[in-house]
C-alpha cells in the first residue's frame, strides 16, 4: 500500500468528521480559530488512534464490531441530530446554537472515527506501518475538519436562526446514511 492509497483511505475515513465539522461552525454563533481548532485536533486524534486500536485488536473482535459499530453510531448521530432540529425550532430565541463542550466534541469524535478501526484491522491483513499511515489519516482528517469548521460558520452566518435546524438536518443525513448501509 503506498502514499497514495493511504490518502485516499483518509479522506474517506474523514467524511463523517467533516459533515460534523461543518454542522459545529454553522450551529456556534461565537465560533473562534480555537473551536475549530480544537475540533479538528480532537478529529484528528480518534481519526489516528483507531486504526491502531484495530490494528493491535487484529481479527480478535472483528465480528463483533462490526456488528454492532454502524447501530452504535447511528443511534449517537441520530440522537444528536434530532436535539439539534428539536432545540431548533423549539428556541426560545432569536439565535440557535451548541456550544462546543468537551463531552459532546468526544462523542462526535468518537462516533465518527469508529470505521477507522475496521480499517485499522484490515492494515493487520495487507501488512501496513500502522504507525506511518495512522499518522496520514490523522493530518488529513485534521486539516479537513478545520477547513471544514470554517466553511460552516460561514454558511452559519447565512442562515441565522435556522443554523441549528439546518446543522441538526446535516446530522440526522450522515445517521440515515449508516442507517442505509445497515440495511443494504
Amino acid at each position: 500500500m503506498n502514499l497514495l492509497d493511504i490518502i485516499l483511505i483518509g479522506i474517506g475515513l474523514s467524511m463523517d468528521a467533516v459533515c460534523v465539522s461543518i454542522s459545529n461552525g454553522i450551529c456556534m454563533k461565537q465560533s473562534k480559530l480555537k473551536h475549530a481548532l480544537s475540533g479538528a485536533c480532537a478529529f484528528g486524534i480518534f481519526q489516528g488512534i483507531m486504526p491502531i486500536i484495530g490494528f493491535l485488536a487484529g481479527s480478535l473482535f472483528l465480528n463483533i464490531l462490526s456488528k454492532y459499530s454502524n447501530i452504535v453510531v447511528f443511534l449517537v448521530f441520530f440522537i444528536l441530530g434530532t436535539k439539534m432540529v428539536y432545540d431548533g425550532f423549539h428556541s426560545q430565541s432569536d439565535e440557535v446554537h451548541h456550544a462546543m463542550t468537551f463531552r459532546l466534541l468526544l462523542v462526535q469524535a468518537i462516533a465518527t472515527s469508529i470505521d477507522a478501526m475496521a480499517v485499522g484491522v484490515s492494515f493487520t491483513v495487507l501488512n501496513v506501518n500502522v504507525y506511518y499511515a495512522s499518522f496520514v489519516i490523522a493530518a488529513i482528517t485534521f486539516l479537513l475538519s478545520f477547513i471544514a469548521f470554517l466553511f460552516g460558520k460561514k454558511i452559519g452566518a447565512l442562515f441565522q436562526k435556522n443554523a441549528g435546524i439546518f446543522g441538526g438536518i446535516l446530522i440526522l443525513a450522515i445517521a440515515l446514511k449508516i442507517l442505509f448501509e445497515l440495511i443494504l
